[in-house]
C-alpha cells in the first residue's frame, strides 16, 4: 500500500501472541463460537493462525481471510482470558498484514475509497437519498428500507435507515456559543450520525446547550478509521487519523465528545498507537454520557415535568463502552429522565451481532445473534430499546423487523433531547 501505515505489525504482537496457553477460556464466551462451534472462530483458533502466519507456516490464502473475518470484535475474549491476550488487537493486526501481502478485497477496497473521499461520501448519500423510492421499499408498520434489487455486499433482507435530507454538518455553523466562562467542546459526528441519524446529534446539541457549554463542529473532520482498519486498511486509517488530528487541533477544544461508542474505541485506544501527538489528543477525547453525567445533566433531567404516560425503555450496552468501562454514564441519564420508565433486559450487554464489517461478510450469522437481542427485547416489556452506537441501533432495529416486532431502537441522547426540548 502506499500510503504509509501508522499501527503496529503483526511481528509488533508476538509477545503476546506466545501468552495464548490455548486454555480455551474464550469457548465459553465467544458470540460467534456458540453460534459456528468451529474451533477456527474461537480466540484461540485465530491466535493459532496468526502465529501460523507470521511464522510463514501458513499463506495468506482466502480461507484465512474467511476465518480472520469471523471476528466481532467484541472483546469479550480478551476480558475473560487469564493472560489477557489482545487477541482483538492480534486479529486486526492479522487482517492488516494479509492486506499488506495480497491486497484489500474489493469491498475493503470500495469501502475505504469512501471513507478517504467525504466529498464522495456526501454525493453518493444525496443520490442514495434521491433513488430510494426506486432501489428500497419500505417495511410495513417499521421506519427501516430493504433493498428492492440486488446490491453489491448487502443482503437484501436488511433493513436499512433512510439517508437524511441533509447530514448533521452541514445543518449547523461551526460553532456554537454557550454561556461566557464555559468550556469549548468539540463534536466529533461520526459517518453514521452524520449522514444517517442527524437527530442523535440533535438530541446532543440539546443537552450541551442546557448545560451552557460552547460546541465546535469540525467541518474537515473524518471517519474515526475503525471501519478501514476491520477491512484491513491501516493506511487509510492512518490517513484519517492525520486527517483529524488537523481538524480537532486548530481550534484546542477542551475535550473532544463522541456520540458513538465504536467512534469513542477509534479516537482513543487506537489513536494511542499512531505517536505522541495522537496520544495527547486520545487523552482529550470523552464519551458524551460520561461528559453530560460528569457535568451534572443529571440534576437538570431529574428536574422535568413527569408526563401521564410514559413508553416504556430498556438498554443495550455496545461492546465498546463496556470495553472501556462506560456501561454507567448512559443508564444514569436514563435513569434521570422523568419522561420514561426504564425497565431492565436479559443479556443487556451481549454483542448485538452488528461487529462493524463482520455482519456485512456473515450476515446470517449476525442476524442469530441480532435474534437473540430481539428476543431479549420483546420478553423486557419495553417499546423502545436505548443505546449508545449507531451501529448498534442499525443493527437492533435490523433485528427487531426480521421479527415482526413493533419494538424500536434510538439512541440515548434522543430521548434526553426531545425531552429538554419539550420543556425548553
Amino acid at each position: 500500500m502506499k500510503r504509509f501505515d501508522r499501527h503496529k505489525t503483526l511481528a509488533d504482537y508476538r509477545q503476546q501472541i506466545d501468552q495464548c496457553v490455548k486454555c480455551g477460556a474464550c469457548r465459553a464466551h465467544c458470540p460467534v463460537f456458540g453460534e459456528e462451534g468451529r474451533e477456527t472462530v474461537v480466540a484461540r483458533g485465530k491466535v493459532t493462525l496468526a502465529h501460523a502466519l507470521l511464522n510463514g507456516e501458513i499463506e495468506p490464502d482466502p480461507l484465512l481471510s474467511e476465518n480472520l473475518s469471523k471476528c466481532l470484535q467484541c472483546g469479550k475474549c480478551v476480558r475473560r482470558c487469564p493472560n489477557l491476550v489482545p487477541v482483538d488487537d492480534i486479529v486486526l493486526a492479522a487482517r492488516r498484514e494479509i492486506a499488506a501481502r495480497r491486497g484489500l478485497s474489493l469491498f475493503g477496497r470500495s469501502l475505504t475509497a469512501l471513507l478517504r473521499r467525504p466529498r464522495l461520501m456526501q454525493l453518493l448519500a444525496g443520490s442514495a437519498r434521491r433513488a430510494a423510492r426506486l432501489l428500497f421499499r419500505r417495511i410495513p408498520q417499521q421506519s427501516g428500507l430493504r433493498l428492492r434489487f440486488p446490491a453489491p455486499f448487502i443482503d437484501r433482507q436488511r433493513s436499512l435507515p433512510a439517508f437524511a435530507r441533509q447530514s448533521f454538518r452541514r445543518r449547523h455553523p461551526e460553532f456554537i456559543s454557550g454561556r461566557p466562562n464555559r468550556p469549548l467542546v468539540a463534536l466529533f459526528t461520526g459517518c453514521m450520525i452524520n449522514y444517517l441519524y442527524p437527530q442523535i446529534g440533535e438530541g446532543a446539541l440539546q443537552a450541551l446547550a442546557a448545560l451552557g457549554l460552547n460546541v465546535v463542529i469540525p467541518k474537515e473532520q473524518g471517519c474515526c478509521g475503525l471501519p478501514a482498519l476491520s477491512a484491513g486498511d491501516g493506511a487509510t486509517a492512518s490517513e484519517l487519523a492525520a486527517r483529524n488530528l488537523r481538524a480537532f487541533s486548530e481550534r484546542q477544544p477542551d475535550q473532544i465528545v463522541t456520540l458513538c461508542a465504536s467512534c469513542h474505541s477509534g479516537l482513543t485506544r487506537h489513536f494511542r498507537d499512531l505517536g505522541p501527538d495522537y496520544e495527547a489528543l486520545a487523552e482529550r477525547v470523552i464519551d458524551i454520557n460520561a461528559l453530560l453525567v460528569s457535568q451534572g445533566l443529571e440534576e437538570i433531567l431529574h428536574a422535568l415535568p413527569q408526563p401521564v404516560q410514559c413508553p416504556m425503555v430498556t438498554v443495550h450496552t455496545p461492546c465498546h463502552l463496556r470495553n472501556s468501562g462506560l456501561d454507567d454514564p448512559p443508564k444514569q441519564l436514563l435513569a434521570a429522565l422523568p419522561t420514561i420508565n426504564l425497565v431492565k433486559m436479559n443479556k443487556a450487554n451481549a454483542c448485538c451481532g452488528l461487529g462493524g464489517t463482520f455482519s456485512v461478510h456473515h450476515y446470517q450469522t449476525s442476524r442469530q445473534l441480532g435474534a437473540i437481542k430481539a428476543t431479549a427485547v420483546k420478553e423486557s416489556g419495553a417499546d423502545l430499546v436505548a443505546t449508545a452506537c449507531p451501529g448498534c441501533i442499525m443493527q437492533l432495529q435490523d433485528s427487531l423487523d426480521q421479527a415482526g416486532l413493533p419494538q424500536r431502537a434510538c439512541h440515548v441522547l434522543e430521548l434526553v433531547g426531545e425531552a429538554l426540548a419539550k420543556e425548553k
